[in-house]
């Protein structure tokens, strides 16, 4: 019934499948690839015509976890998959990137990409699976597509790279990295890194491709097999005769608009070079609309041209600048006032501010997602805003674009965050582009690194990222340091790459044309370091360290470790206890399942109220020392003291003062706070407390003056084990009770009598025996002396 082709092969320690032929069969590319217990499938449709006047690529990938993959439901009221969260945007950005610049210039046929994860064994991350599912899918499709590509994660531990390595792997490791490429050349990289040396990524970064050789290998021999028709293209016009006419319309005219180094004077100049053009053919619009539209189209090739050859035979750029120069930078610190953390930095025509705000453990992000719930400690948003480019448009909530570029500022600074355990704050950087022309995001970097200092977070080292271009034509290359968001455009790869001065914290890279080599790779590294080392120097003239002090806005959070078997009595039962101290104190407490507890205010007395009650409830009282409480309960021989915010202790009405109190309530009133000292804790636990030993100014032990007790009438009884000279003697083993105290006989039985040679008999082999009790005698009469 099925006509099923399928292909296997040995990677990475676990078996990867590609299968087509048997689901989605309507589509016109679907494959299901599965890696382990990991399952993909990823159905490719494209539309046979073109819509009339579309001049643009419309390729749309979408990429979906299901929550039924990993057995799981989704959580929330309606129980089923809904918009999509950051990581299916990440991972739809991420198949995106190396496939689009392999579809042929021109081709502007609408397709969908849409990849499904169907099963999630916790170990093979799906987004590998996805972007190989993919480009298997395109292959077979028939659609012009130059691919396949493959795709590989890397890991480093221990100076060895290791291949798709597991999600704990990785965190146990120094590298993240996602590589895709073709058979020649890389095309996409995304990596997170700790610190790594250029050597050491460019290395991963190879690894990757020679190891993602085997996954293209497989994907050609399954189209050998499966692969439908390729479409028959429509022949490329020749343009050379329209492209010499418009640049002698306008060739001079942009040349001169891209000489000019400020933005809008440049922007404004080649509008109306845009605008002479349009004129000039105004009769073409006339007797041939589409060759009308095509000469028009060609004004983005000739901008291309004059800015690429430029920079090719000349070194110049737009801006007037080299190859290696960095825009001038202004790094402002403390820029808001009530901000817990704040930055301002600007290079050259881009700008972000950036806010660090430190929030507490009910701040953190929760993240329901095929793994379960998880909790993130470290947000980083980033905004676009229209206005920041001198234009009109759509404001309103964040973009695939804008989830992109701020998860690529994410990963430039996690990895110099502090532990929990160092800092054990909740942590949210919010970036607003306010004028961009370049890397928005690697000015973010920077700006969130200031502003995290200006908040107190203890980084391990500022974090700096730059931008870096390409300029590709035959043999003939340039890297650029930070480009401008033409040179974006105009050029051939976005390299960006952000860290610290001892190394590699992110790279990014995005190509344009059909990938690039290793040398060029290494050369761009190498000169984005000096960029980042520059950066980094104009950092530090606003900022250096990380500031002592947090800010006197921000919350402050003390740590305390109790013993796991005290935590019930400190949450209560249902809660109370917890409850009442935050609600006594102010301060927010948050506990977990290993007795950690997190008290967290602005106001420090409130953190010393809420840690002192806690404290009172997991530490015993010490003989000696002395307490601040209150008073809870008046009795007529004294008042009962609550202190340490659980224990309770009687100060007895002669404790109160050295001068004798004749009421209680006249001397104390329930409420008050008094401070005491312990003088003894009997075997049952109860306590008894002083205060007349106790200044209640200062809470100072003061001398007991009282003069000691005399002794009582009859001499003194002596230690109470021993009873003085009452003559008792030891009561068991023929001692009586003092005396020759004779009882005599009780109840019809010889029990001995209770002095001289008392000998009560025996009972129940070697007890005393008392004789018989009655035979239905109500419990309450039965003796058991």
């Amino acid at each position: 019934m099925f006509d099923m082709k399928k292909v296997e092969i040995e990677w990475g320690g676990k078996t990867l499948t590609l299968e087509t032929g048997r689901v989605a069969r309507q589509a016109d590319g679907a494959v299901i690839a599965t890696y382990g217990e990991t399952v993909v499938l990823c159905a490719v449709t494209a539309a046979r015509t073109v819509k009339e006047g579309q001049d643009f690529f419309p390729l749309t990938v979408h990429y979906q976890e299901k929550f039924s993959a990993a057995g799981r439901i989704p959580g929330g009221f309606f129980k089923r998959e809904r918009g999509a969260t950051e990581k299916e945007t990440l991972t739809s950005r991420l198949i995106d990137r190396p496939i689009r610049p392999l579809f042929p210039e021109g081709f502007y046929n609408e397709i969908n990409v849409i990849a499904q994860v169907l099963s999630y064994d916790g170990e093979s991350e799906p987004d590998i699976v996805a972007m190989i599912a993919a480009s298997a899918a395109l292959t077979i499709s028939g659609v012009p597509f130059m691919g396949p590509i493959g795709a590989a994660r890397v890991g480093y531990k221990d100076g060895e790279y290791q291949l798709n390595p597991s999600m704990e792997q990785v965190k146990e490791g120094d590298l993240d990295l996602v590589v895709a490429g073709t058979q020649d050349a890389v095309m996409m990289v995304e990596s997170e890194a700790k610190e790594l040396s250029e050597e050491v990524m460019l290395g991963a970064v190879m690894f990757a491709h020679r190891e993602s050789q085997k996954v293209i290998d497989a994907i050609i021999r399954l189209a050998e097999q499966s692969a439908k028709e390729p479409w028959e293209l429509a022949p490329v016009a020749d343009k050379s005769e329209a492209m010499a006419k418009l640049k002698s319309l306008i060739g001079d005219d942009l040349a001169a608009a891209y000489k000019l180094t400020v933005k809008q004077d440049r922007q404004n100049a080649i509008n109306e070079a845009r605008t002479k053009a349009r004129d000039a053919l105004a009769d073409l619009k006339e007797s041939d609309p589409a060759q009308y539209l095509g000469t028009l189209k060609l004004v983005k090739k000739l901008e291309a041209d004059v800015v690429r050859g430029a920079i090719l035979k000349d070194g110049r750029r737009i801006d007037g600048r080299d190859t290696k120069t960095v825009r001038p930078i202004e790094a402002i610190v403390g820029f808001l006032p009530r901000t817990h953390g704040s930055a301002l930095f600007t290079r050259g025509e881009t700008q972000a501010i950036c806010t660090t705000t430190l929030g507490t453990k009910d701040s953190e992000q929760m993240i329901d997602g095929l793994d379960g719930l998880s909790y993130s400690h470290f947000m980083l948003h980033y905004n676009f805003p229209p206005y920041s480019v001198g234009e009109v448009g759509r404001f309103g909530a964040p973009g695939r674009r804008e989830v992109g570029h701020g998860k690529l500022a994410w990963r430039a600074l996690h990895p110099v965050l502090p532990t929990k355990d160092e800092f054990p704050y909740t942590i949210r950087v919010l970036s607003d582009i306010t004028e961009s022309n370049g890397s928005s995001s690697m000015a973010t970097v920077c700006g969130g690194s200031l502003s995290m200092m200006d908040a107190g977070v203890p980084l391990k080292r500022p974090v700096s990222g730059i931008a870096m271009g390409l300029i590709l034509e035959g043999k003939d290359f340039a890297v650029i340091s930070d480009i401008l968001g033409d040179e974006d455009h105009l050029g051939d790869m976005d390299f960006k790459v952000a860290g610290t001065s001892e190394g590699i914290t992110s790279l990014q890279m995005d190509i344009k044309i059909a990938g690039i080599t290793e040398e060029i790779m290494k050369i761009a590294l190498a000169q984005a370091n000096e960029g980042r080392a520059h950066i980094l120097g104009e950092m530090a003239k606003a900022l250096d360290h990380t500031r002592e002090e947090l800010s006197a806005h921000a919350p402050r959070i003390e740590t305390l470790q109790i013993d796991k078997s005290k935590i019930r009595e400190v949450i209560g039962t249902g809660g109370k206890v917890i409850r009442e101290i935050v609600a006594e104190t102010g301060a927010k407490v948050d506990i977990d399942d290993e007795g950690l507890i997190k008290i967290s205010s602005s106001d420090l007395s409130q953190i010393e109220a809420a840690k002192n009650w806690i404290l009172g409830i997991v530490e015993e009282p010490e003989v000696g020392k002395v307490y601040t409480g209150k008073v809870v309960n008046l009795v007529d021989f004294g008042a009962f003291v609550n202190f340490m915010g659980g224990k309770d202790g009687l100060v007895h009405v002669s404790e109160i003062k050295n001068e004798r109190v004749e009421k209680v309530s006249d001397a104390l009133s329930e409420g008050q706070e008094v401070k005491v000292k312990v003088l003894e804790i009997d075997q049952r636990g109860k306590v008894r407390l002083s205060m007349r030993v106790v200044d209640q100014e200062t809470g100072e032990e003061l001398p007991d003056t009282r003069p000691p007790r005399e002794p009582r009438e009859g001499g003194d009884r002596g230690p109470r084990g021993d009873r003085g000279d009452r003559g008792r003697g030891p009561r068991r083993d023929g001692g009586g009770r003092g005396g020759d105290r004779d009882r005599g006989p009780r109840r019809d039985g010889e029990r001995g009598d209770r002095g001289g040679d008392r000998d009560r008999g025996p009972r129940r082999e070697g007890g005393r025996d008392e004789g018989p009790e009655p035979e239905f005698a109500p419990a309450f009469l039965q003796r058991d002396d």
